[in-house]
């Protein structure tokens, strides 16, 4: 009998995936409830971010995004514990840095993260100071982590004349907070989203030259605000350096997001209601778009098919019911199923995605790069140790037509229950 110690692939992928319902079981097996370390296929040892009392870069705790950390004790005996991020509290700061994010679909975006991480830099570079990171929204909102996202000050403006899209009225009550705070910055998103025209409009009316395209940010004592920005230039050829101003307009991935603290993201109010404006903009609202006739490049939800798909009616169904934009792999598309402007991935469109559904399509490299920056990417499989399962952050193993069938029947009852409710 040989002595080698024999590994088990599938074991190792349930260990990693903390939402099989096996996870625990294969963990106690694999006496990985504390470490959480195992070899990878390369020979890299590899270690679970998520186990209890893993410390991250800057030595703090990092916590399990699902809520609570689950570890093995002896015996077989299994525990659970939260670790909480650290709370960070500035009761009277010295100055203001003002974030005005996107707040797409009413949640903060991954880029709107970005720049409040960039934020946060300004507000804590000097211990000799205490900076506040202060985020205007604007309208209604789904989101429930402003504290893990590194607001220290939260102002939200409901009325209804800052609803929609409203310039006007939302550049009138950014200078009232400009005449409340005088914030040491201002951090927009350079995005097509809102946050670039604000941006923009915001800079024109405070009389100050923004700097847009900022995709890096750099300390520098001989500039004169002490930072040095690099912004995309000459249809993002060119990259330009210049300090700091007051109004910077930053491209997403401009810095890390917050992880390791939360803030207290109290609620702040204005000194005087936003008065009532005669607006010169009238919003009729939003316009229904046929998903099929979106651009891959512009479109935010896409189910993606590829040559695991054999239930093509059932796919086209399938987009229709969820509202979804149709893409494709490089094989589909090669073989006939889809026309050439659907593909997905270097060879074709790169995709920027809040969400896409990838049906039958193992992960080839030039297709992981077209969909690197897509948000929540959801794979759809019946191979566990493809290289789409890999990359997706909720994997489903099964057979794809059957599981869009499912999902059809459940967005239909649901609508119909919605239409009986009314």
């Amino acid at each position: 009998m040989s002595d080698i110690k024999r590994r088990d692939p599938r074991k190792e992928w349930i260990a990693r995936n903390r939402l099989h319902p096996q996870h625990l079981e294969v963990l106690a097996e694999l006496g990985q409830g504390a470490a959480s370390e195992w070899m990878g296929p390369n020979g890299v040892l590899r270690r679970n971010p998520h186990a209890i009392g893993f410390i991250g870069p800057n030595g703090i705790k990092r916590i399990d995004r699902s809520g609570a950390q689950q570890g093995v004790a002896g015996g077989g005996a299994s525990t659970s514990s939260v670790v909480q991020k650290p709370l960070v509290e500035i009761d009277d700061p010295t100055f203001t840095v003002v974030v005005v994010p996107d707040m797409a679909g009413g949640r903060l975006s991954s880029h709107d993260r970005d720049l409040l991480g960039l934020a946060r830099r300004f507000a804590d570079a000097n211990p000799d100071e205490q900076g506040a990171v202060v985020a205007v929204i604007f309208g209604s909102h789904k989101e429930t982590s402003f504290d893990e996202a590194g607001i220290d000050r939260l102002l939200h403006l409901d009325s209804p004349d800052v609803t929609g899209y409203a310039p006007e009225a939302r550049l009138g009550a950014l200078a009232m907070v400009e005449q409340a705070w005088a914030p040491r910055y201002w951090l927009l998103p350079d995005s097509k989203l809102g946050g670039g025209e604000m941006g923009r409009r915001l800079a024109a009316r405070l009389g100050e030259r923004p700097a847009t395209g900022v995709w890096q940010v750099e300390a520098d004592a001989e500039m004169p605000s002490g930072w040095r920005c690099i912004a995309r230039g000459a249809a993002e050829s060119v990259d330009i350096q210049r300090p700091l101003p007051r109004v910077a307009l930053a491209l997403a991935e401009c810095a890390e997001p917050v992880s390791e603290t939360r803030h207290a993201a109290a609620e702040l109010a204005l000194p005087q209601p936003l008065p009532s404006m005669l607006s010169r903009i009238e919003d009729l609202g939003q316009v229904p778009v046929d998903p099929s006739g979106v651009a891959l490049s512009e479109a935010e939800f896409i189910l993606s098919a590829g040559n695991g798909v054999k239930d093509w009616e059932g796919f086209h169904h399938a987009a229709e019911v969820l509202g979804a934009t149709e893409g494709a792999s490089r094989v589909a598309v090669d073989d006939g199923f889809m026309a050439r402007d659907r593909q997905v991935g270097a060879t074709g469109t790169w995709v920027t995605a809040r969400v896409y559904v990838a049906v039958g399509i193992s992960g080839a490299i030039q297709h992981l790069q077209g969909i690197q920056t897509c948000e929540k990417v959801v794979a759809i499989n019946m191979d566990p140790g493809c290289d789409m399962i890999k990359r997706a952050d909720l994997a489903v193993i099964g057979d794809s037509a059957r599981i869009l069938e499912a999902l059809v029947t459940l967005v239909e009852q649901a609508r119909e229950e919605k239409r009986d409710a009314a």
